[in-house]
């Protein structure tokens, strides 16, 4: 391999795992709270998306 490329690499895999150090993990309790509401909104959202492909398509059958 280049050594102009190994280089700039593992610096950069360095930093990275230098910054993954600084974040702030959730706890168990916060992440499975998120979980819960993500998944509470994406149901909302199919719903939504659902009645109004209904709505829509029973409108284009009848106009059509």
């Amino acid at each position: 391999m280049n050594n102009s490329f190994v280089q700039p690499f593992v610096h950069f895999l360095r930093e990275a795992y230098a910054e993954l150090r600084k974040v702030t993990w959730l706890s168990r309790k916060e992440a499975i709270a998120s979980t819960i509401v993500i998944l509470i909104l994406v149901a909302i959202m199919a719903m939504f998306v659902s009645m109004t492909d209904l709505i829509l398509s029973r409108i284009l059958s009848i106009i059509l």
